[in-house]
């Protein structure tokens, strides 16, 4: 495939890391010298200095021969722009990242589309949306929906207390007798495990369940965990995605917004209304506890600065925060955030990358997420007639082993999987799998 990408910050440098070990066809255009110079020198990829939206720079890279055009510059005007003019000069399709919201209302999305816009991503909202989802639970670790909500994938800590701590996961699939709910994946330190019968749970490992809308609440019961309704939150940082999240529940949370830059905060101050909103960088213990840190439900820290959003959540989290939520964007600090109690991280580009490699490779993959926390990824499938893994139960399948078949959606039907389970044409297949292996498995569902 013949890609082209727009923007080496952030998104666009880790799509080229994900491409690139794909052994993709990659082109990356940037005005930046120094940024070009950077990634080239990790990655074999081809560096134009400039714009995207030169029609000499398109014409002599043979946009008319370019499979996917991906603009994720921070500007969006020169997204949508570079986006329309590589769709009239002959690219397939195109990639937009925007950053207001209201260009993702469908009647906006639509009307772009006749403009030449494939596809809009904004990594501000889907965070937003991730976030909210989250509140719900708070003492569940970790958890992501599929199908708007008839399967849900959560995740839990183990503690030596607990009735999983030293079972098999046969043994503890004994327990799911009456639940529909499969164990997909665990994290113990930084080993990520793809499971399967004879596998332990030990103390302190992170696993993931997928479970229908009915499992959730039994699973918590049978573990001893209480249901938890959040009530008050502390926000520290002033950014889109801090703004949002006050804007969609300040009428019915009690919240503090802390924002460092004393003219933000007044701006973000007349834009909420039932949002109280300080002037502080909110890192200090005794100022945090003077603020009612205790009693508050959730902190979610979403500053621009990767290490003040770790610091300030764990501190919270040592004054008795029940969850916290920390946006890290630099990808080198994901290893070491894997060891520490907070509960969520928040990764642009992560989440970004996720929705653009699934547009990439639409034919083969519905979608693609990343579990920050984990080096697993999920991956959902559509699978085509005559495909490898039709006709028999899952047991006698020889499906990989760096990877696990976990939910089943079947028309209005959904279906968590097990040995016996057999797919049929047509069924839309969620799997969890180590990295770098959605080539692999696509063959098995075409």
């Amino acid at each position: 495939m013949r890609i082209i990408i727009s923007g080496a910050g952030n998104v666009g440098h880790y799509l080229i890391k994900m491409f690139s070990e794909r052994n993709q066809d990659v082109i990356l255009i940037d005005p930046d010298k120094e940024k070009l110079q950077e990634i080239s020198s990790h990655f074999d990829v081809m560096t134009i200095q400039g714009s995207a939206t030169s029609f000499d720079i398109l014409k002599e890279l043979e946009i008319d021969k370019t499979d996917l055009f991906i603009a994720v510059t921070n500007y969006q005007d020169t997204n949508i722009l570079s986006c329309f003019l590589a769709k009239k000069m002959g690219v397939k399709t195109t990639v937009a990242r925007v950053n207001d919201d209201d260009y993702m209302q469908q009647q906006n999305v639509e009307l772009l589309k006749n403009y030449g816009v494939d596809h809009l991503i904004s990594p501000e909202l889907l965070i937003t949306e991730d976030i909210l989802k989250h509140l719900k639970y708070p003492n569940i670790f970790k958890t992501l929906s599929f199908e708007k909500g008839k399967l849900d994938l959560i995740s839990l800590r183990i503690k030596d207390n607990n009735d999983f701590h030293n079972k098999t996961i046969i043994e503890i699939s004994e327990k799911f007798s009456d639940i529909s709910a499969r164990i997909v994946a665990i994290q113990r330190g930084d080993e990520t495990i793809i499971p399967y019968g004879k596998n332990k749970i030990y103390n302190d490992d992170i696993i993931y369940i997928i479970t229908d809308k009915n499992g959730k609440d039994k699973i918590l019961n049978l573990l001893g965990i209480q249901k938890e309704r959040v009530k008050s939150l502390m926000i520290l940082g002033g950014s889109k995605i801090g703004v949002n999240i006050a804007k969609r529940l300040e009428n019915d949370y009690y919240i503090k917004l802390f924002e460092k830059s004393r003219e933000k905060s007044y701006e973000i101050s007349d834009q909420l209304k039932n949002t109280l909103v300080l002037h502080s960088e909110a890192r200090d213990a005794t100022f945090l506890k003077d603020e009612g840190i205790s009693r508050t439900d959730t902190f979610i820290a979403v500053t621009d600065n990767s290490e003040i959003n770790m610091l300030s959540s764990m501190l919270a989290k040592k004054l008795g925060v029940k969850k916290t939520f920390a946006e890290v964007e630099n990808t080198d600090y994901l290893d070491i955030v894997r060891n520490t109690d907070i509960d969520y991280i928040i990764n642009k580009k992560l989440i970004a990358a996720g929705k653009i490699f699934a547009i990439a490779f639409e034919k083969d993959i519905i979608s693609m997420s990343f579990l920050i926390d984990t080096d697993a990824e999920i991956l959902e499938f559509v699978t085509h007639t005559g495909a490898k893994i039709t006709g028999k139960k899952l047991k006698d399948t020889n499906f990989p082993q760096f990877a696990i078949i976990g939910g089943i959606m079947r028309d209005n039907e959904t279906l968590i999987a097990t040995g016996n389970t057999q797919i049929i044409e047509n069924d839309r297949v969620i799997v969890f799998a180590l990295p770098d292996k959605a080539e692999q498995l696509a063959k098995w569902f075409k």
